[in-house]
């Protein structure tokens, strides 16, 4: 077999070049938890040292990079905005607080300092913080298994502040080590299958307010909810099926209106609030608490009082309040950044990912110290906002006046609100989060993220919420471990009329050449793939030894395309060396073409190169076939001479 001139080769590629070990590891840390490198702008171009400081402040203390520059023009616009999503904030506010099963006015203290605490700390000038339905639910579901909120009220509320507390406590360390990497196995197909169950378990579980019923189920599966609905059919009460039919019209009718004529948006926002008033008002007129309209009741005056020394920080209820905090916590956490940077993306913005954790983590400790529970960014009111025209996270303050005040003189006249009202305001905002065109696309597009979509959804709604979550997280995760185990190759051929080479199977046409198998290896070569690829490898050259003998040839020549191999790592460098020697008793050459830098060093270090030989590493696959082809010839040369 011919040999190609050493020459050759080293003109093209640089098998010398060298990386410290400090040098790559501080690059691979960077890489890990810095991929936006947020000082760039200082290294870049490095400023007086107290503009350098204020630099660094801003980055942790967003506010100081906006606040300076803020113009009176820019608050008219903050100033409607804050407004409209707090008439959204009260009502949705007492709702959520009564589906986490805390007292009403929990909900406005969690509508009152979060967002104060995110206008300092938050990246995001169109998040609207507050409590959310899906984590309020969770919280509920997680924690009253331990403590009743019926039997023990106080208690209860309690380690509902502790697992807020928790919460913060994980945002803040995974905001501060840069962890937002774990956030990201909550795939889109995952928060979508989840966020559709939730709904429709939040949904099911609202026939106790729209119906009026008084005794129902702890439990969330649609089996036990369904039949606590159908046992309990003597406690229906027409008074509150009427009514609660009325303010869904109101919402839907408000909701259809908005999507039909978008710039009438701020109907849609406060027509929770006139539902609430609206039936405020017919509570009192007709003495609806007699009258088979449960309401609310007194909601106490004034700000939010103290709550840190309220925390259950002994056992058992620790524990309790650990799990909930972690679990809701993780699911506010992928909410609320998800949210931002959807938005961010609309305007052409961008949101800081890590930067959204420190602001939460601190929001939600913040609010645990003072009488509220989790909060996090909705996706109902931070859109209202955005649509709302804010312009910075100042309508976040502008919400936390206008509850403020709210708080300190209007809250007596909320004792009226019927609980149907606030059923109603939650089934209308549910419906918005069971995205049925989002997973007709996963089914189109890919049916493995559309089974995780389902394992996520019919876990949540059949069984219950942690479930659901873990099975579609877990068949993510497996996902990714097939990706890493199981990497994709593929046979190149020629494309016509070109010098590039493409997969067979895309481009059926392409050529072959004769002689030459020319593989894809797409993926880093780890210890998990390695076996599999040497095994993908010799069936190739089986398959392909096999056509060459079917047109008199014989196959002498296996070019390897390693751009894509990012890394290599031992095994993944012994498997190659396995390869080179299969091939060699079968007088196959192998030939490599453009390897990146990582890897070529670890090549060159394990002595694979020597092996191989420098003359058959190559810049492009266009290069190998012509140093294949010369080897060819010169190999038929020897031949005729000998001859």
């Amino acid at each position: 077999m011919g040999t190609i001139t050493l020459e050759q080769s080293r003109a093209n590629v640089n098998l010398s070049s060298r990386t410290t070990f400090w040098k790559s590891l501080k690059y691979q840390l960077k890489e890990a938890f810095f991929p936006d490198d947020p000082f760039r702008q200082m290294s870049d171009h490095p400023p007086a040292p107290l503009r350098r400081t204020w630099s660094f402040l801003s980055y942790f203390f967003p506010v100081l990079a906006w606040a300076p520059k803020y113009k009176p023009t820019l608050f008219a616009s903050d100033l409607l905005a804050g407004i409209t999503i707090a008439s959204l904030a009260i009502p949705q506010g007492i709702s959520y607080a009564k589906l986490a099963n805390v007292p009403p006015i929990i909900g406005l203290y969690s509508s009152f300092v979060p967002p104060l605490v995110y206008a300092v700390f938050g990246s995001s000038n169109n998040l609207a913080v507050g409590p959310v339905a899906a984590a309020s639910l969770l919280l509920a579901s997680s924690i009253r298994g331990k403590v009743s909120p019926e039997e023990q009220p106080e208690l209860y509320l309690h380690t509902v502040f502790t697992a807020a507390f928790f919460t913060g406590l994980l945002q803040l360390i995974f905001g501060i080590f840069r962890l937002g990497i774990l956030v990201d196995f909550l795939s889109r197909s995952t928060i979508t299958g989840f966020m559709g169950g939730t709904a429709t378990i939040i949904i099911l579980q609202q026939f106790k307010g729209l119906l009026g019923l008084q005794h129902f189920t702890n439990k969330t599966d649609i089996v036990t909810v369904l039949h606590a609905v159908l046992a309990n059919r003597r406690e229906w009460k027409w008074q509150s099926a009427v009514l609660s039919l009325g303010f869904l019209v109101i919402l839907l009718l408000a909701r259809r209106l908005k999507e039909k004529v978008p710039r009438l948006f701020w109907v849609n926002a406060i027509s929770p609030l006139l539902v609430v008033v609206m039936g405020g008002v017919i509570a009192f007129a007709v003495d609806g608490k007699d009258h088979g309209i449960p309401i609310v009741g007194d909601l106490k005056k004034g700000l939010n009082p103290i709550s840190i020394s309220q925390l259950q920080l002994k056992s058992p209820y620790i524990s309790v309040a650990l799990k909930a905090g972690l679990i809701s916590g993780f699911i506010a956490l992928a909410e609320g950044i998800a949210v931002g940077r959807s938005l961010a993306l609309l305007k052409n913005e961008q949101t800081d990912g890590n930067k959204e954790m420190i602001a939460f983590g601190i929001m939600n400790i913040a609010g645990s110290f003072t009488s509220c529970y989790l909060t996090t960014g909705p996706f109902s009111k931070s859109a209202v906002n955005y649509h709302a025209g804010c312009k910075t996270p100042m309508s976040n303050v502008v919400m936390a006046v206008c509850i403020m005040l709210v708080l300190l003189w209007l809250t007596p006249l909320f004792k009226y609100t019927p609980l149907v009202a606030l059923a109603a305001i939650i089934v209308v905002a549910m419906l918005g989060l069971i995205e049925l065109h989002e997973m007709k696309h996963l089914f189109k597009v890919d049916k493995f993220d559309f089974c995780v979509c389902m394992a996520a959804f019919f876990g949540v709604v059949f069984v219950n919420m942690e479930v659901g979550l873990l099975l579609s997280v877990g068949l993510s995760i497996i996902r990714a471990l097939l990706h890493v185990a199981r990497p994709t190759t593929c046979k190149l051929g020629k494309v016509t009329g070109t010098e590039l080479y493409r997969d067979l199977e895309h481009y059926p046409d392409s050529t072959t050449i004769p002689g030459v198998l020319i593989l894809q290896l797409g993926s880093p070569i780890y210890f998990a793939n390695a076996n599999y690829l040497r095994e993908r490898i010799t069936r190739w050259v089986e398959a392909e030894g096999n056509i060459c003998k079917e047109k008199g040839q014989d196959l002498q020549y296996i070019v390897f395309d390693m751009g894509g191999v990012a890394a290599i790592d031992n095994t993944g460098i012994g498997m190659l060396l396995e390869v080179h020697r299969m091939l060699g008793k079968k007088e196959i050459q192998v030939a490599l073409t453009n390897p990146r830098l990582r890897v070529v060093e670890k090549l060159v270090a394990a002595n694979f190169i020597d092996v191989l030989g420098k003359e058959w590493v190559f810049l492009s696959i266009s290069d190998a076939v012509s140093g294949c082809r010369f080897a060819l010839r010169q190999a038929d040369n020897q031949d005729e001479l000998q001859v």
